[in-house]
Order: structure tokens, then sequence, then C-alpha cells
């Protein structure tokens, strides 16, 4: 697996301050077996994973959750989850699933620490205009998706509840653009077999996501 090798692009940004240290952290949409791929890369994280369903999780994966929450952000108040706690809170790709995605934004504030970290990853606006493919690579692929967000909606709602915003931008990741080449066969075989390309390998290439990563004060 290529996320064994290359750290997920998710986890990147903050693994030299954290990959020695035990911390606390909330995986907002913690499917896709998450939890092992966090453990994997962060043997001393507290995980903890927040879902609204169970998705692409093993029975492994909540073995090494330190607790699960099941709930739908659509209409949550997250009052079950602890404030002031967690080290890391990490929301990827879930707030183009809501139409209250700023709203959840800033119900998860409260639950960062002071100097806590966190980070966004949500589809682009360019994303409107790629090509469709097997898997998610237009937005429109993904029929959950209810709403783009752009980079500047999330910053401004984060400054406005004093956190600082440490980067923000296209999500590259240039280990894997520099790998992408390896999967022309892969691509081949699907236009072949499925008479369309596959998402597989080319978000990173054709800039299908925007981050925002920042600090609580």
């Amino acid at each position: 697996m290529l996320s064994k090798i290359l750290i997920p692009p998710k986890l990147q940004l903050f693994y030299r301050d954290f990959k020695n240290k035990q911390f606390t952290l909330l995986d907002v949409g913690c499917g896709n077996y998450s939890a092992t791929l966090t453990k994997y890369w962060f043997p001393k994280v507290i995980y903890y994973g927040l879902d609204c369903q169970i998705y692409n999780n093993a029975p492994a994966d909540f073995a090494l959750m330190e607790k699960f929450y099941e709930i739908n952000l659509k209409n949550s108040d997250l009052l079950g989850i602890p404030e002031d706690f967690f080290n890391i809170i990490i929301c990827c790709h879930v707030i183009e699933h809501l139409p209250n995605g700023l709203t959840v934004i800033e119900k998860l504030i409260p639950k960062l620490k002071r100097g806590g970290r966190i980070y966004f990853e949500f589809p682009s606006l360019r994303s409107l205009s790629l090509p469709s493919a097997r898997g998610t690579l237009n937005f429109c692929d993904d029929e959950t998706h209810v709403r783009i967000y752009e980079i500047a909606e999330v910053v401004n709602i984060l400054l406005a509840n004093n956190i600082k915003i440490i980067k923000a931008g296209h999500r590259r990741n240039w280990p894997r653009i520099m790998l992408s080449p390896l999967i022309i066969p892969y691509q081949i075989y699907s236009l072949f077999r499925y008479g369309r390309l596959s998402s597989r390998g080319l978000s990173y290439v054709v800039g299908f996501a925007d981050y925002v990563y920042a600090l609580r004060n």
C-alpha cells in the first residue's frame, strides 16, 4: 500500500512535530481504515474517530480507537465531544457532503486545545472543470457532494474564531506526483475495461482538492 510508503497528505503537515509524541487526535470522517493508517505513522497517537456511519473500517480499526462517535453532522450540536481536548483535528473530505459545513467548522474549533492544530481538506472550485472519472475527479462524480467550499470561506471562519492560519492552498503531494507515471498502465486498463479514466493517482496531479491548516492561539 502506497500510504505505508509515503505519508498521506492529511497527516503530512504535522508529522515532523508529532511523530514521536503522544497526542490526542479527532479524525472527522474516519472511514477507509484511517485509524490503522494513522497509528502506523503515529504509534503514540490517542485516536478518536467521528463519522455518520461505519464506512470501510474493520474491527481492527475500531480496536485502535480510544472512542468512536457515530454522529450525523447535519443536525448534531457535538455536545458529546469534550472541549479544549484535542491536539489535532482532521476534517478531510467531509464538509463538501454537508450544507452546513461552515457551522460544523465553528462547532469543531472549541474541541481543539490551545496550541492545537486543525486541518481541513475539500474539493476545489477547479474540480468542477475536471473530467469525470471512476471514483471522484470532477466534483459532480460523487452524488453525495452538496456544496463547493472555497478557501476564503473556511479561512474567514477560522480567523473570526481566533485561529491562526499556518498554510492554505491547493493540495499537492510532489512525491506522489513524481510517481504518477507508474499508474499509466492502470489508466489504460481502466479506459479499455470501463471506458473512462480512474481518479486513482490523478487528484494530486490535477489539483482536485484545497486545504487549510491552522493553529488555535
